[in-house]
Formats: C-alpha cells, sequence, structure tokens
C-alpha cells in the first residue's frame, strides 16, 4: 500500500523512494500504521515514544516533523482521516478473537451455556470451543484459526449476543506460556496464609468463642414447637436442589402457556385399528428397506394420513391472524421431538409432494439432527400442522397443546392389544387411540371430527391412499 502512495506521489524520484521504503521494511519487526492526507506519509512504529512525518524524504519542500505519540493521535484523528492501513508485523499479530456467531432472524441473544476448552488447549480451525444455548437450538462458537487458545473473555452463565468476543486464539501459542504460571502462583499465594504464625496468635480467642458457640446450639432445640399440628414437618433443604431453567426449556414454557390463554382449545377422539398399517409394514418392510436404505415406520402412514385430512378440511391448516383467516395452500407439518435438553419441532416442508421413503428420510434427518442438538432455526421454522407421537413413550391417551400459530395438533398414542367386536365376533385388535386438539374459534366440531375420521379411514386402509378416495 505504501508503494502504491509513493508511486502515486512521487514520479521522478522513484528510485530514491524504493530506497527509503526498503530501509523501513527492514527495520525490526514491528506495528505500523500508515495514513495519508495531501501531501503527507506518517508512520507509527509500535513501542516508539515519537512518531516521524517523513513526506521530507519523499515530497522535496515539504517539511518534517516529529512528535510524541501521545501528541500525535489527535492529529491523526482530526487532520488524517483516512487510515490506508493497518497491519501486524509482530506476535501480536497472530492473536484472533472467536465470537459469537449469526444465531438467527429471530434470537438477539443466547446463554453461553458450556466451555468446551480451556485455556492452553490447542484447537484447530473452525473446532468448537463453546457451545451458546438459545430459545430454540444450541450454537456452537468455533475458532476462526488453528492456535492456542490463550483466554476465555465471558464465562459460563453469561448472556451474549452475536459479535459477542467468546475467547482469545494465539496462532502460534505466545501469550498462554505467561499465564499459565500466574494461574499456578496463585494457589501458591493462599497457600502460605494459613501458616503465618502471626495470624495464630490473633485467631487464639476465637476457639472461645466457637465453643461458646457450640455451648449454646444444644439450647436451640430445647423449644419443642414441633408437637403442634399446625405446622407440617419439611424435609431439609440439605436434601433439594435448585436448578437453572435452560433458555429452550423457559421458551417451551412461555409458549405453551401463551397457547393456553390465545387459543379456545378443544379436543376429540378416535380409536384407530393398527392392523393393515401394520401389516403392509411388516409384508414390505425388507424390499423396502432394501430399495430405500431406510425403515418403513408407522409414522409416515400417519403424515400421509394427516396430508389427505387436511386436503380434505382446509380450515384445520388455516390459521386466524387479527380479524381474517389465512388458508394456508402448502402442508408443511411439524413433527414434535423429545430431545434431552427439551421438545423441538422440525418441519417436514411440502408433506404433499413426498412419498413413504422421502417422508422416512426426512424424519430420521431430522430426529436425529434434533437428537445431537445441531438442528437449525430454518429447519423448525414455519409449520402449518403439527403431530406428536406419545405412544413411543408408552402413553396411552393425552390432550396435546396446539403449537402457535399452527390451529391444530394430532396425537398418536400407544398400540395395545383390545378386544374389538368385528364381523359380530369378538377378535383382539391393536388399537390406537388419536387426538385432535383445535382452535374452537376457528374450527368447529364437525371439520374436527370429519378430520380424525379421514386419518381413521386411511390408516386402516391404507389402498385409499393409492386410489385417492
Amino acid at each position: 500500500m505504501m508503494l502504491g502512495i509513493m508511486r502515486r506521489k512521487v514520479v521522478s524520484n522513484g528510485s530514491s523512494i524504493l530506497g527509503q521504503v526498503q530501509r523501513i521494511r527492514s527495520a525490526t519487526l514491528a506495528q505500523r500504521c500508515y495514513a495519508t492526507s495531501g501531501k503527507d506519509a506518517i508512520v507509527l512504529v509500535r513501542g516508539a515514544q515519537r512518531v516521524q512525518c517523513f513526506s521530507s524524504h519523499l515530497l522535496p519542500g515539504v517539511p518534517s516533523c516529529s512528535k510524541t505519540v501521545r501528541e500525535f493521535i489527535p492529529i491523526l484523528r482530526a487532520s488524517h482521516p483516512l487510515l490506508s492501513q493497518i497491519r501486524s508485523f509482530s506476535s501480536e499479530g497472530d492473536i484472533v478473537d472467536a465470537v459469537v456467531p449469526y444465531m438467527g432472524e429471530s434470537i438477539t441473544d443466547g446463554t453461553l451455556a458450556k466451555l468446551l476448552k480451556k485455556p492452553g488447549d490447542s484447537v484447530a480451525i473452525d473446532e468448537p470451543i463453546a457451545q451458546v444455548e438459545t430459545d430454540k437450538v444450541t450454537i456452537d462458537v468455533v475458532s476462526p484459526e488453528a492456535g492456542v487458545v490463550q483466554k476465555f473473555v465471558a464465562k459460563e452463565g453469561d448472556t451474549v449476543e452475536p459479535g459477542t468476543k467468546i475467547a482469545v486464539i494465539s496462532k502460534s501459542g505466545e501469550g498462554v506460556s505467561n499465564a499459565a504460571p500466574s494461574e499456578k502462583a496463585e494457589p501458591a499465594k493462599d497457600a502460605p496464609k494459613p501458616s503465618t504464625p502471626t495470624r495464630d496468635k490473633a485467631e487464639e480467642p476465637k476457639p472461645q468463642a466457637k465453643s461458646v458457640v457450640a455451648k449454646e446450639k444444644p439450647k436451640a432445640p430445647s423449644p419443642s414447637p414441633k408437637t403442634s399440628a399446625s405446622e407440617p414437618i419439611l424435609p431439609p433443604k440439605e436434601r433439594e436442589r435448585r436448578v437453572p431453567m435452560t433458555r429452550l426449556r423457559k421458551r417451551v414454557a412461555t409458549r405453551l402457556k401463551d397457547s393456553q390463554n390465545t387459543f379456545a382449545m378443544l379436543t376429540t377422539f378416535n380409536e384407530v385399528d393398527m392392523t393393515n398399517l401394520m401389516k403392509l409394514r411388516s409384508d414390505y418392510k425388507d424390499a423396502f428397506v432394501e430399495k430405500h436404505g431406510v425403515k418403513l415406520g408407522l409414522m409416515s402412514g400417519f403424515l400421509k394420513a394427516a396430508v389427505s385430512g387436511l386436503q380434505h378440511q382446509p380450515i384445520i391448516n388455516a390459521v386466524i391472524d387479527g380479524d381474517d383467516i389465512i388458508y394456508r395452500d402448502y402442508i408443511d407439518i411439524s413433527i414434535a421431538v423429545g430431545t434431552p435438553k427439551g421438545l423441538v419441532v422440525p418441519v417436514i416442508r411440502n408433506a404433499d409432494r413426498m412419498n413413504f421413503a422421502e417422508i422416512e428420510k426426512e424424519i430420521n434427518t431430522l430426529a436425529k439432527k434434533a437428537t445431537d442438538g445441531t438442528i437449525s432455526i430454518d429447519e423448525m421454522a414455519g409449520g402449518s400442522f403439527t403431530i406428536s407421537n406419545g405412544g413411543v413413550y408408552g402413553s396411552l391417551l393425552s390432550t396435546p397443546i396446539i403449537n402457535p400459530p399452527q390451529s391444530a395438533i394430532l396425537g398418536m398414542h400407544s398400540i395395545v392389544s383390545r378386544p374389538m367386536v368385528v364381523g359380530g365376533n369378538i377378535v383382539p385388535r391393536p388399537m390406537m387411540y388419536i387426538a385432535l386438539t383445535y382452535d374452537h374459534r376457528l374450527i368447529d366440531g364437525r371439520e374436527a371430527v370429519f378430520f380424525l375420521r379421514r386419518i381413521k379411514d386411511v390408516v386402516e386402509d391404507p389402498r385409499r391412499l393409492l386410489l385417492d378416495i
């Protein structure tokens, strides 16, 4: 950059200018800050006490000057607003910061949940060094360069925003060795404190105070209000643990309570005979895996049945917005997935255009990401209808809560063999209760019952999907 400035400013004395520049660049490695304004060219050498304006070496007739660094900084800001280049030529140049990445359009901050590295640990480029927990997902803070963690600026539990510095990375590992001895020296300072003889003498009367307290302790339980029946005996506080809620759990709690306060929720039930769908799965499971590389589950059958139900009852796929009703001409179905950190709902987009194999592959991919905590915000945004399968945990019956801003949610439950009347005979059948919770402000009971009836018909006779009847 400096060479470019000199070429533009002076053409006649090119050889002498290059000689000056080479002598400057061959000087001791230091951080230099070049600035230009008018005809001046200024160099600031890191660690120097004075700043030289060496335009006289380059442009004849321009006076040279020399000022202290403290005097020079205001002049640089006022008279040299154009800062051409700041570049580090010293060991400080390999210091980089690890900052919180962009977390999503609707997420403004998060909590630094866990530090994955310690000061002095080696890290590779793009290796996670910390985890930030948001309202929806957990995001990794990665190292921008390979090197050694010099120090952490933030600590676990801090609220951080995109761009917040988390750690300082040294590409060469310098500076870490200086911090390590200081950390080891701190315990050494604490160790001799109890061994000082002056303190031992000063603390001689303290055991007397402790002995007095010890004598007074038996007197405290002497009153016996425990005999009164009005005061219950509570377990001691030592047997309780107080753990702060995670941001994801707080977000789920807020959304579910808002759902109860906003929607006029009503739940209707039905039961489904799973015989034919389970037989279809059993007959073709091997061929399905061989061709598509994924197992055939029951969820894909229910998802296709839900798509058929939404196509027959489009009001269930709609939503209230103020005084208007928004009808959606697409079907994006959310699947509720329970993870160790909380409930997440990844979205299967355009489910009406997918076949059984595509649905099973997408469900497996999203469920794995949700369990690993690598699912993104975009994969959970939107959704026009939700399916929750509590049957995988053994739930026999439940009333699911609507996932805002949707208008309905389908609840699946466990399959239980029960005696049923079929053709006048009592036979055992694998039965499942299904529940639909819906917003009664928008959806009437008629549409809700017809929707569940359509799911029942399709699941009990999957050939309807083939014939579209």
